[in-house]
């Protein structure tokens, strides 16, 4: 078989949210928005329902449904997108609970599904989804007399503890709801790293679930194999791949790799990463093109039939700094071709 597999540990992955929620005394949700970060919403979804979870979140209303489908009546889902025009009959249908972004989402979701549940969503300073104070102030009586589920807002720099985003954000959260009688939510998984004053009565943790940063100690969840389709000797001087970027400076000894760009294996890690031939690291050797991957193995003690391109040996960050982008990349980009392999126990 030339496909690649996307092994998926369904229990590190329950262990996990375990960690996480050990470190903070309030409720701990679960992001599992953009396909639960590539890895399948339905399969991580349930998985982490039989750990604890019982409220989750994505970025769409669709997600929503289909996460609904997936999970049954009993768990809160929540949809950061708000309630946007056409969406009245999906969330109410499907009983998803919209974090509402603007006056407008307010008045529309008042309108079409009065008594219907709804959070509000807080710009504390990263300019992207939220009511700012100003116009928080103008409609908060009349949210607050409609009984909201949540009020939560979102860090922009809290992988980075140091940050002075951080605690200028909690301040304005603070100022934007203490005093008021409502669940509360500022922490992903950076936040919750950050301490007991950034978790409120819940976190919702996204890529630390998943084996990503900033959560050093996460269990890897996602590990790709890819098989090799072909072994050829090399000669000084000669190239190989798009291009003719890379030229051997030696007798060489490459494997051709089935997997490439569209396997989300991205392009532009190519020069920097490496796969492993057991325990033996072989630098990725040209272009990665669309389908197939040359790579060094001149100095593995043997030809292997599969290499490792990540799992044990090396994370989704690892393969993040040779692409120069972040882990969340990485798993979004996994293609749809790879042969999945789930373990659970």
């Amino acid at each position: 078989m030339a496909t690649a597999t996307l092994t998926i540990d369904l229990d590190a992955l329950a262990a996990n949210w375990h960690a996480l929620d050990s470190l903070a005394t309030c409720e701990t949700a679960a992001v599992v928005k953009a396909d639960g970060y590539g890895l399948g919403a339905d399969r991580v979804a349930r998985a982490l329902y039989a750990a604890g979870t019982r409220r989750f979140f994505v970025a769409l209303a669709e997600e929503g449904a289909a996460l609904r489908a997936a999970l049954g009546p009993e768990p809160e889902i929540n949809v950061f997108s708000g309630h946007m025009p056409g969406d009245a009959e999906i969330l109410a249908e499907m009983a998803l609970t919209p974090m509402l972004n603007s006056l407008d989402q307010m008045l529309r979701h008042f309108e079409h599904l009065p008594g219907a549940p709804f959070g509000v969503q807080l710009d504390t300073g990263m300019n992207r989804l939220g009511m700012e104070p100003a116009e928080w102030d103008a409609v908060r009586d009349i949210a607050l007399e409609q009984n909201p589920t949540l009020l939560m807002s979102h860090l922009a720099c809290a992988d980075d503890p140091e940050h002075p985003m951080n605690p200028q954000q909690l301040a304005t959260f603070r100022a934007m709801t203490d005093g008021l009688d409502v669940p509360r939510s500022l922490a992903a998984t950076g936040g919750i790293l950050l301490g007991d004053d950034y978790h409120f009565d819940l976190t919702r943790p996204g890529i630390g679930l998943y084996g990503g940063l900033p959560f050093i100690d996460a269990a890897p969840v996602a590990a790709i194999d890819i098989p090799v389709i072909q072994i050829r000797e090399v000669a000084p001087g000669e190239t190989v791949g798009y291009g003719n970027t890379w030229t051997a400076p030696r007798p060489s000894r490459i494997a051709t790799l089935s997997a490439g760009y569209a396997d989300g294996i991205l392009r532009a890690m190519g020069p920097q990463a490496y796969v492993y031939a057991g325990e033996h690291r072989c630098k990725i050797v040209g272009r990665i093109s669309m389908d197939l991957i040359g790579v060094d193995i001149t100095d593995a003690p043997d030809i292997p039939d599969t290499v490792e391109l990540l799992g044990r040996h090396q994370s989704v960050d690892t393969l993040a700094d040779a692409a120069g982008t972040i882990g969340y990349e990485i798993l979004t980009s996994l293609g749809a071709r790879y042969a999945r392999h789930v373990l659970a126990s």
